[in-house]
Protein backbone atom coordinates (compact mmCIF):
# COMPACT_ATOMS: atom_id res chain seq x y z
CA UNK A 1 0.00 0.00 0.00
CA UNK A 2 1.59 3.08 -0.82
CA UNK A 3 1.12 6.74 1.29
CA UNK A 4 2.51 9.30 -0.79
CA UNK A 5 6.04 8.92 -0.70
CA UNK A 6 6.31 5.72 1.79
CA UNK A 7 5.16 2.01 0.84
CA UNK A 8 3.41 0.19 3.33
CA UNK A 9 3.75 -3.44 4.28
CA UNK A 10 0.12 -5.32 3.12
CA UNK A 11 -1.45 -6.10 5.68
CA UNK A 12 -1.46 -2.49 6.43
CA UNK A 13 -2.44 -3.07 10.56
CA UNK A 14 -5.11 -0.95 12.41
CA UNK A 15 -3.90 0.43 15.13
CA UNK A 16 -5.41 1.28 18.61
CA UNK A 17 -4.02 5.07 19.96
CA UNK A 18 -0.94 4.86 18.46
CA UNK A 19 2.04 6.94 19.57
CA UNK A 20 4.56 7.59 17.15
CA UNK A 21 8.28 8.05 18.75
CA UNK A 22 11.06 9.38 16.06
CA UNK A 23 15.06 9.39 16.04
CA UNK A 24 16.26 12.29 13.40
CA UNK A 25 20.12 11.19 12.52
CA UNK A 26 22.75 12.70 12.38
CA UNK A 27 22.36 16.01 13.52
CA UNK A 28 20.45 14.51 17.29
CA UNK A 29 21.71 11.35 17.19
CA UNK A 30 24.78 11.93 19.17
CA UNK A 31 26.52 8.58 20.50
CA UNK A 32 23.30 6.97 18.94
CA UNK A 33 21.13 8.09 21.64
CA UNK A 34 17.89 7.69 19.81
CA UNK A 35 19.28 4.87 17.79
CA UNK A 36 19.98 2.72 20.59
CA UNK A 37 16.64 3.62 22.59
CA UNK A 38 14.28 3.05 19.70
CA UNK A 39 16.57 -0.41 19.52
CA UNK A 40 15.28 -0.99 23.03
CA UNK A 41 12.11 -0.65 22.82
CA UNK A 42 11.34 -2.33 19.92
CA UNK A 43 13.05 -5.43 20.75
CA UNK A 44 11.10 -5.18 23.73
CA UNK A 45 7.37 -4.95 21.80
CA UNK A 46 8.93 -7.07 19.21
CA UNK A 47 8.30 -4.50 16.65
CA UNK A 48 8.45 -5.01 12.54
CA UNK A 49 8.59 -3.28 9.51
CA UNK A 50 5.77 -1.88 8.33
CA UNK A 51 6.98 0.66 6.05
CA UNK A 52 10.14 2.63 4.19
CA UNK A 53 10.47 4.98 1.82
CA UNK A 54 9.50 4.26 -2.48
CA UNK A 55 11.85 6.15 -3.51
CA UNK A 56 14.56 6.97 -1.03
CA UNK A 57 17.19 8.94 -3.47
CA UNK A 58 14.76 11.72 -4.00
CA UNK A 59 15.34 12.61 -0.52
CA UNK A 60 19.26 11.45 0.11
CA UNK A 61 22.39 12.38 -1.49
CA UNK A 62 24.28 8.70 -1.31
CA UNK A 63 27.51 10.24 -1.80
CA UNK A 64 27.05 11.34 2.07
CA UNK A 65 24.23 8.15 3.25
CA UNK A 66 26.90 5.46 1.86
CA UNK A 67 24.75 2.52 0.22
CA UNK A 68 26.04 -1.28 2.06
CA UNK A 69 26.52 -4.37 0.85
CA UNK A 70 26.02 -7.17 3.36
CA UNK A 71 26.53 -11.13 3.84
CA UNK A 72 23.14 -12.06 4.42
CA UNK A 73 23.08 -16.52 4.72
CA UNK A 74 25.91 -16.38 1.99
CA UNK A 75 24.32 -14.17 -0.24
CA UNK A 76 25.45 -10.65 -0.89
CA UNK A 77 22.70 -8.13 -0.43
CA UNK A 78 22.67 -4.41 -1.92
CA UNK A 79 20.99 -1.90 0.57
CA UNK A 80 20.32 1.57 0.66
CA UNK A 81 19.44 4.07 3.24
CA UNK A 82 16.08 4.79 3.64
CA UNK A 83 13.85 6.38 6.44
CA UNK A 84 12.09 2.99 8.40
CA UNK A 85 9.20 2.60 10.51
CA UNK A 86 8.34 0.11 12.83
CA UNK A 87 5.10 -1.04 14.57
CA UNK A 88 4.86 -2.98 17.80
CA UNK A 89 1.34 -3.53 19.50
CA UNK A 90 2.00 -3.60 23.57
CA UNK A 91 0.16 -5.90 25.41
CA UNK A 92 0.31 -4.82 28.56
CA UNK A 93 -1.17 -1.42 27.88
CA UNK A 94 -3.66 -2.27 24.36
CA UNK A 95 -1.36 0.61 22.91
CA UNK A 96 0.07 0.79 19.47
CA UNK A 97 3.37 2.10 19.03
CA UNK A 98 5.47 3.48 15.45
CA UNK A 99 8.72 3.73 15.96
CA UNK A 100 10.35 5.82 12.86
CA UNK A 101 14.15 6.28 12.57
CA UNK A 102 14.27 9.43 10.11
CA UNK A 103 17.32 10.91 8.47
CA UNK A 104 17.75 14.30 7.49
CA UNK A 105 17.05 14.48 4.16
CA UNK A 106 19.58 16.65 1.22
CA UNK A 107 16.68 17.44 -1.10
CA UNK A 108 13.11 17.68 -1.10
CA UNK A 109 12.56 18.31 2.54
CA UNK A 110 9.32 19.89 2.60
CA UNK A 111 7.69 16.98 0.70
CA UNK A 112 9.51 14.64 2.80
CA UNK A 113 7.86 16.26 6.09
CA UNK A 114 4.58 16.09 4.35
CA UNK A 115 5.28 12.65 3.85
CA UNK A 116 5.73 11.33 7.52
CA UNK A 117 2.77 13.56 8.49
CA UNK A 118 0.58 12.00 5.78
CA UNK A 119 1.82 8.51 8.00
CA UNK A 120 0.84 10.16 11.04
CA UNK A 121 -2.47 11.27 10.03
CA UNK A 122 -3.16 7.66 7.94
CA UNK A 123 -2.83 5.84 11.40
CA UNK A 124 -4.50 8.37 13.56
CA UNK A 125 -1.20 8.79 15.53
CA UNK A 126 -2.11 10.51 19.29
CA UNK A 127 1.14 11.87 19.67
CA UNK A 128 4.23 12.66 18.53
CA UNK A 129 7.75 12.16 20.29
CA UNK A 130 10.94 12.62 18.93
CA UNK A 131 14.11 11.56 21.31
CA UNK A 132 17.88 12.27 20.65
CA UNK A 133 20.91 13.69 22.00
CA UNK A 134 23.43 16.42 21.87
CA UNK A 135 26.92 17.32 23.15
CA UNK A 136 26.91 19.79 26.00
CA UNK A 137 29.48 21.31 28.75
CA UNK A 138 28.51 18.96 31.07
CA UNK A 139 30.45 16.11 33.04
CA UNK A 140 30.52 12.69 32.84
CA UNK A 141 30.57 12.18 37.05
CA UNK A 142 27.05 13.74 37.49
CA UNK A 143 23.66 12.35 36.34
CA UNK A 144 22.83 13.21 32.48
CA UNK A 145 20.46 16.09 31.99
CA UNK A 146 17.64 15.61 30.25
CA UNK A 147 15.80 18.64 28.64
CA UNK A 148 12.60 18.42 26.85
CA UNK A 149 8.73 18.65 26.81
CA UNK A 150 6.07 16.29 28.07
CA UNK A 151 2.31 16.25 29.04
CA UNK A 152 1.68 16.93 32.93
CA UNK A 153 0.82 13.71 33.27
CA UNK A 154 3.74 12.52 31.66
CA UNK A 155 5.55 15.33 33.69
CA UNK A 156 4.02 13.22 37.15
CA UNK A 157 5.07 9.85 35.70
CA UNK A 158 8.73 11.32 35.46
CA UNK A 159 8.88 12.17 38.69
CA UNK A 160 11.50 15.24 37.80
CA UNK A 161 13.39 13.57 35.39
CA UNK A 162 13.29 15.43 32.82
CA UNK A 163 14.17 19.49 33.01
CA UNK A 164 11.24 20.62 30.82
CA UNK A 165 12.00 24.42 29.64
CA UNK A 166 10.61 27.03 27.63
CA UNK A 167 12.82 26.83 24.22
CA UNK A 168 14.02 30.66 23.31
CA UNK A 169 16.89 29.52 20.58
CA UNK A 170 16.38 31.45 17.51
CA UNK A 171 18.67 30.44 14.58
CA UNK A 172 19.21 27.63 11.90
CA UNK A 173 17.81 23.94 12.86
CA UNK A 174 16.64 21.18 10.82
CA UNK A 175 14.18 20.96 8.37
CA UNK A 176 12.28 17.85 10.22
CA UNK A 177 11.19 20.48 12.68
CA UNK A 178 8.55 20.81 10.38
CA UNK A 179 6.96 17.17 11.11
CA UNK A 180 6.74 18.48 14.57
CA UNK A 181 5.05 21.94 13.23
CA UNK A 182 2.63 19.70 11.28
CA UNK A 183 2.00 17.69 13.47
CA UNK A 184 0.79 20.73 16.00
CA UNK A 185 -1.28 21.96 12.83
CA UNK A 186 -3.46 18.75 12.90
CA UNK A 187 -3.99 18.62 16.44
CA UNK A 188 -1.09 15.96 17.21
CA UNK A 189 0.64 16.65 20.61
CA UNK A 190 3.90 16.75 20.31
CA UNK A 191 6.51 15.89 23.09
CA UNK A 192 10.39 15.84 22.71
CA UNK A 193 13.73 14.34 25.00
CA UNK A 194 16.94 15.44 24.65
CA UNK A 195 20.25 13.87 26.74
CA UNK A 196 22.81 16.16 27.07
CA UNK A 197 26.32 14.48 26.70
CA UNK A 198 29.52 15.33 27.74
CA UNK A 199 31.36 17.19 24.62
CA UNK A 200 34.93 15.84 26.02
CA UNK A 201 34.08 12.17 25.48
CA UNK A 202 31.83 11.42 22.10
CA UNK A 203 31.15 7.66 22.04
CA UNK A 204 30.49 5.99 19.02
CA UNK A 205 27.50 4.26 21.70
CA UNK A 206 26.71 6.05 24.19
CA UNK A 207 24.55 3.61 26.55
CA UNK A 208 24.32 5.85 29.59
CA UNK A 209 22.87 8.15 27.52
CA UNK A 210 20.13 5.43 26.12
CA UNK A 211 19.69 4.10 29.48
CA UNK A 212 18.32 7.80 30.55
CA UNK A 213 16.22 8.52 27.74
CA UNK A 214 14.72 4.61 28.28
CA UNK A 215 14.10 5.33 31.80
CA UNK A 216 12.12 8.51 30.94
CA UNK A 217 10.30 6.69 28.17
CA UNK A 218 9.33 3.64 30.24
CA UNK A 219 7.99 6.16 32.83
CA UNK A 220 6.02 7.92 30.14
CA UNK A 221 4.26 4.88 28.69
CA UNK A 222 4.58 2.87 31.42
CA UNK A 223 7.08 0.17 29.99
CA UNK A 224 8.96 -1.65 32.62
CA UNK A 225 11.76 0.48 34.72
CA UNK A 226 14.17 -2.78 33.95
CA UNK A 227 14.55 -1.82 30.28
CA UNK A 228 16.50 1.36 31.34
CA UNK A 229 19.86 -1.17 31.96
CA UNK A 230 22.77 1.02 33.36
CA UNK A 231 25.49 -1.24 33.52
CA UNK A 232 27.07 -0.78 30.02
CA UNK A 233 26.69 2.65 30.40
CA UNK A 234 28.51 2.46 33.56
CA UNK A 235 31.47 0.69 32.75
CA UNK A 236 32.28 2.69 29.56
CA UNK A 237 31.99 5.85 31.92
CA UNK A 238 34.57 3.98 34.25
CA UNK A 239 36.78 3.12 31.39
CA UNK A 240 36.80 7.49 30.66
CA UNK A 241 37.29 7.60 34.67
CA UNK A 242 40.73 5.42 34.32
CA UNK A 243 41.69 7.22 30.70
CA UNK A 244 41.91 10.96 32.08
CA UNK A 245 43.27 9.98 35.51
CA UNK A 246 46.48 10.79 34.23
CA UNK A 247 45.80 14.08 32.10
CA UNK A 248 45.42 17.25 33.80
CA UNK A 249 44.13 18.91 31.42
CA UNK A 250 41.44 17.06 31.05
CA UNK A 251 40.95 16.46 34.79
CA UNK A 252 40.89 20.28 35.10
CA UNK A 253 38.16 20.40 32.70
CA UNK A 254 36.13 17.55 34.08
CA UNK A 255 36.48 19.79 37.68
CA UNK A 256 35.16 23.18 35.92
CA UNK A 257 32.25 21.17 34.63
CA UNK A 258 31.44 20.09 37.89
CA UNK A 259 31.63 22.93 39.18
CA UNK A 260 29.30 24.91 36.95
CA UNK A 261 26.84 21.42 36.90
CA UNK A 262 26.86 21.73 41.05
CA UNK A 263 25.63 25.62 41.42
CA UNK A 264 24.06 25.84 38.27
CA UNK A 265 22.50 22.96 36.33
CA UNK A 266 21.85 20.89 39.70
CA UNK A 267 19.33 23.64 40.19
CA UNK A 268 16.02 23.01 38.90
CA UNK A 269 14.92 26.60 38.37
CA UNK A 270 18.08 26.94 36.55
CA UNK A 271 17.74 24.05 34.28
CA UNK A 272 14.77 25.13 33.16
CA UNK A 273 15.62 28.02 32.33
CA UNK A 274 18.57 26.48 30.18
CA UNK A 275 18.46 28.24 26.76
CA UNK A 276 19.20 25.46 24.11
CA UNK A 277 18.05 23.82 20.89
CA UNK A 278 17.54 20.28 19.63
CA UNK A 279 20.29 21.30 17.32
CA UNK A 280 22.34 23.91 19.53
CA UNK A 281 24.63 22.53 22.45
CA UNK A 282 24.86 25.35 25.33
CA UNK A 283 27.09 27.99 24.42
CA UNK A 284 30.72 27.37 25.20
CA UNK A 285 33.42 30.19 26.23
CA UNK A 286 36.35 30.79 23.18
CA UNK A 287 39.15 29.08 24.95
CA UNK A 288 36.70 25.75 26.63
CA UNK A 289 35.76 25.29 22.71
CA UNK A 290 39.31 25.61 21.13
CA UNK A 291 39.96 23.02 24.35
CA UNK A 292 37.54 20.61 23.35
CA UNK A 293 38.51 21.11 20.17
CA UNK A 294 42.26 19.79 20.84
CA UNK A 295 41.09 17.31 23.39
CA UNK A 296 38.52 15.61 20.82
CA UNK A 297 39.01 16.83 17.25
CA UNK A 298 36.50 17.86 15.03
CA UNK A 299 36.02 14.34 13.03
CA UNK A 300 32.47 14.31 11.59
CA UNK A 301 30.09 11.82 12.48
CA UNK A 302 29.57 8.95 9.57
CA UNK A 303 26.95 8.00 9.01
CA UNK A 304 27.19 4.94 7.16
CA UNK A 305 24.80 2.35 9.24
CA UNK A 306 21.72 1.11 7.96
CA UNK A 307 19.19 0.02 9.92
CA UNK A 308 17.36 -3.33 9.34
Amino acid sequence: MRIGEFDLRDPVPELSRPIAIAMLRPWIDVGRIGTLSLNILQRHLGAQEVGRLAQPGKFFDFTRYRPRMRIVDGRRVFTTPNTIIHHAHDEATGRDYLFLHIREPHAYGEEYCRAISKVLSHFGVQEYCRVGGMYDSVPHTRPLLVTGSMTDEQAAKAGGLVSQRRNTYQGPTSIVNMVAELATENEIPTTSLMAHLPQYMQLDEDHMGAARIVEILSAMFDFPRSLANRERGRRQYEEVDKAVENNREVKSLIGRLESYYDRVLADSGAARALQDDEDEGAELSPGLEQFLREVTGEAEEEDSDEHR
